[in-house]
């Protein structure tokens, strides 16, 4: 699985950590979303389906284990890695992070390459057995990129080929401005020859269909999905 399709979402209630992890992970291709406190976590998790959860032990409740338990209780979330990070080094406290289901356990302070390569190890191991994603989740927007489908508020919209070419790529990456250029070679391929307002006509279209607020424009450069 590519770096720019793995999910991650980092939870600590120091900025300073959240900021630097995350700057890693960035740095690698990773798509990262933060959190600092357990319940702003799982309303997150529901919504992007992480890969892999990192979790700090030591928060205000829900505490690191309380969280954890949540995620093994949630058949969405049941299945993703989790590594516990936390300044509590002591065997008792790994031992009970294993117990309410952690996949590894990550001691503070902590180093940017052996943290990288801890992640790209348990996203590795986990590989094997992890079916591909094929449904994406924001909000009440459902996009099943195997049946070509898509739902909001579980009613049914109906996107021409290139116009849910155009949302898949927008929702990989959300926050990423993709420019026109990027665009145009993604969606339509370098050797497809298309008008200057191709793009901004199938942006309306699906904006019209959908009722999506989400999709932004910055002019002269592209798109993203917010």
């Amino acid at each position: 699985m590519e770096a720019e399709n793995v999910n991650i979402l980092l939870v600590d209630d120091e900025p300073d950590i959240l900021e630097f992890l995350s700057y890693n992970l960035k740095k690698e291709g990773y798509n990262v979303f933060c959190a600092s406190n357990g319940k702003d976590a799982l309303q997150i998790a529901r919504k992007i389906r992480p890969h892999l959860f990192i979790l700090d032990i030591m928060m205000p409740q829900p505490d690191g284990y309380e969280i954890c338990r949540e995620i093994r209780k949630d058949d969405q979330l049941k299945n993703s890695v989790v590594a516990f990070l936390s300044a509590k080094s002591e065997e008792v406290s790994q031992l009970e992070g294993f117990e309410v289901g952690a996949d590894d356990f990550i001691s503070k302070p902590v180093k940017p390459k052996v943290f990288l390569f801890r992640v790209q190890a348990l996203l590795r191991r986990q590989r094997s057995e992890m079916q591909p994603i094929t449904k994406v989740y924001f909000a009440d927007l459902m996009i099943d990129k195997e049946s070509y489908t898509i739902t909001r508020s579980g009613i049914t919209i109906e996107l021409s080929k290139k116009e849910f070419e155009l949302l898949i790529l927008l929702t990989s990456r959300p926050g990423k401005v993709f420019t026109r250029e990027e665009i145009f070679l993604k969606v339509w391929g370098p050797q497809v020859i298309v008008g200057e307002r191709t793009i901004d006509v199938h942006i309306r279209k699906i904006r019209e269909k959908i009722g999506l607020e989400n999709i932004k424009t910055i002019k002269g450069v592209g798109y993203y999905f917010s």
